[in-house]
């Protein structure tokens, strides 16, 4: 009897301790699962405008507009430039020019949008405007908070926000069926930014929550389905769409 008990206790520890092992398992599994979902599903890009050369691109040297990644490269290169990162940065009206409020190098080259109500994304109020001041300092506001910073050296406007003071913008439904490529860029904590294209379509819920896991206090949608992004580094090298206004990193080239 006492050696049929200790049988039976000795199959239930293994039975409990291979339940341990195998629940272990599940969850490192899952938490690589997750990551790979990300990975594969965003292409995100880090970058600190106080250290790194980040720039806001409309028209070339002759003011024509420069409309794609591959005439930029072209352009930069033409001043011994190397173009690293390009994404295009908000959206824009037929002739290619900005819609709302664009700053280049401090100038004012469109107006602010502050109508309340329109059509499409862009009036998904509230809608912002990402900036980056003389100092290199980035922001991401609401438009109807624009008028409390000074010394903007780049802006554009575009909409919806995406992640308003740590909450995901509050018409964001989760699950919704409104799914497409979409573009975006987020304030982290540390002063960085964070760009981020969504490599398959989405809807606004989850490409926000993207951003909020992330630590973004703030950040905007800047395009939809038109989205690009250059980033040879992360091997992603989208040369072609048409574009307004392009954001781009670039560096000086070693002869």
């Amino acid at each position: 009897m006492r050696l049929r008990n200790i049988v039976f206790i000795s199959i239930v520890c293994f039975v409990i301790l291979s339940c341990k092992k195998e629940n272990k398992n599940t969850v490192a599994i899952t938490s690589t699962s997750a990551k790979n979902i990300e990975d594969s599903t965003i292409l995100s890009y880090t970058i600190n405008p106080k250290k790194q050369s980040l720039k806001f691109y409309w028209k070339n040297s002759q003011n024509s507009s420069i409309r794609t990644f591959k005439n930029l490269k072209t352009e930069v290169e033409s001043i011994n430039q190397e173009l690293l990162f390009a994404m295009n940065g908000g959206m824009f009206k037929k002739d290619f020019s900005p819609q709302g409020l664009y700053v280049e190098k401090g100038k004012t080259l469109s107006k602010l949008d502050t109508i309340n109500k329109g059509f499409g994304n862009f009036y998904l109020q509230p809608n912002g405007v990402f900036l980056i001041t003389e100092n290199g300092a980035p922001i991401i506001t609401k438009t109807q908070d624009l008028k409390i910073y000074k010394d903007i050296y780049y802006a554009t406007q575009s909409g919806p926000m995406l992640v308003i003071d740590g909450t995901l913008h509050p018409k964001f439904n989760k699950g919704s069926s409104n799914l497409n490529i979409r573009n975006g860029v987020g304030a982290l904590p540390n002063g960085d930014l964070l760009f981020a294209m969504s490599k398959e379509k989405i809807n606004f819920y989850d490409f926000a929550t993207f951003f909020k896991n992330k630590g973004c206090e703030n950040a905007l949608y800047l395009d939809g389905f038109v989205s690009k992004t250059y980033l040879p580094s992360k091997k992603w090298k989208q040369l072609e769409g048409v574009f307004g206004v392009i954001i781009a990193q670039t560096k000086p080239i070693n002869n």
